[in-house]
């Protein structure tokens, strides 16, 4: 729909009104092609609303009679895939500011709630759709076109195109809400790398985000228990990793290096590597996964990152200059992480007031309930000893 009408705004609003008509229309049953119906319906209230529009004769002039030709056309053949990824070339645009390439993907292509794309910013709900607002209507006044760029283009993209598909990853993978967990989230952003990664052979930064996803995925399963509460990286059933995608990734990612042109994804994927060829009885070479966070740190030196690196540096062994580092950190007061590593550091230091405050801060910022009951937990752990 936002190829048809060129305009995201209208797509979104006349697929609304499309759904509606169907809540009618499909009380005797839905019919044989859901998706031929709800998009030739929509074209048609897409039209409904230019006419209805005066301020937009010129547009609907421009664009209408190309909807009417289409009207009956079969939805039902065309390659979603590409279209998705066209979308999110459009979203990512260099035009368009990078958090905004960033939101837009993720509500319009990610699925996730206005709320949800807030929270991945740190930003309030209400600034989160001004914003989106706003970088809508930009596409549309300057004519960004619905495609997938040329190969001179790609360049100014792709960044943007694999931060969105990361993100949108990262929030299936600690998702907010009632669950750890959003498979459907993580899966959609491994398809779309995948689609990526055959479009565009031979980027290292391609393989090397589809390599951290699937080292990641490989582990989902073993996250949380049969209950659906979360487990340590060091409690859980490694029975329950899929060790032939771990290889799958591990393949991909040498594959990649070997290319000679490093990147951020593909030191991520060496990390989750690392996590995921823990030796039996030392775990993950922490002093190794350090060095890498460090490395890391040329790329993207944000306070996440910078968490996670004290994190290496503390479980290497220097606890020491692990407070000092997150000590240093700003920005992260409300991110739940940050506080329950303070925890976790205090409570290996014996202060078990610092540490105990440092629990309730997390607790009371976890993104979803089992992360949150999981932090009671070891709050509760530390009132036992």
């Amino acid at each position: 729909l936002i190829r048809y009408t060129r305009d995201i705004q209208l797509a979104e609003d006349a697929l609304q009104d499309a759904l509606v008509a169907a809540l009618g229309a499909w009380t005797s049953g839905i019919p044989d092609n859901p998706a031929a119906w709800l998009t030739a319906t929509a074209r048609r209230k897409a039209i409904d609303r230019i006419r209805r529009a005066r301020t937009l004769q010129e547009k609907y002039a421009a664009i209408a009679p190309t909807l009417e030709t289409m009207i009956d056309e079969d939805p039902g053949g065309e390659t979603i895939p590409d279209d998705r990824l066209q979308l999110i070339f459009t979203c990512c645009h260099p035009a368009l500011s990078m958090d905004a390439r960033v939101a837009l993907t993720l509500r319009t292509v990610g699925g996730l709630t206005t709320a949800e794309v807030a929270a991945t910013f740190l930003v309030s709900e209400s600034t989160m759709a001004q914003r989106l607002v706003r970088t809508k209507k930009r596409i549309r006044d300057i004519g960004i076109p619905y495609r997938v760029p040329e190969a001179d283009e790609l360049a100014d993209r792709l960044p943007g195109v694999l931060a969105v598909i990361y993100l949108i990853f990262n929030e299936g993978y600690a998702a907010h809400g009632d669950s750890a967990l959003r498979s459907d989230l993580c899966h959609e952003a491994i398809r779309l790398c995948r689609i990526l990664d055959g479009l565009l052979p031979n980027q290292p930064e391609v393989m090397g985000l589809l390599a951290l996803m699937q080292l990641h995925d490989a582990r989902a399963d073993a996250r949380t228990d049969e209950f659906g509460e979360v487990v340590r990286l060091t409690d859980q059933d490694r029975t329950r990793w899929d060790e032939d995608r771990i290889e799958q990734a591990v393949r991909l990612l040498d594959t990649a290096i070997d290319l000679h042109q490093p990147g951020p994804y593909q030191i991520q994927a060496a990390i989750a590597a690392l996590h995921a060829r823990p030796s039996p009885t030392d775990g993950p070479d922490w002093p190794q996964i350090a060095v890498l966070y460090q490395s890391l740190r040329r790329y993207q030196d944000t306070p996440t990152v910078a968490l996670n690196h004290a994190v290496a540096i503390g479980m290497a062994g220097d606890r020491e200059r692990a407070g000092a580092m997150l000590d240093e950190i700003e920005g992260l007061d409300d991110y739940a992480y940050y506080h329950a590593a303070r925890a976790w550091l205090a409570r290996d230091a014996g202060d078990e007031s610092s540490a105990r405050e440092a629990y309730l801060r997390a607790i009371d910022t976890a993104p979803s309930a089992p992360q949150r009951r999981y932090l009671e937990r070891r709050l509760a752990e530390l009132d036992e000893d």
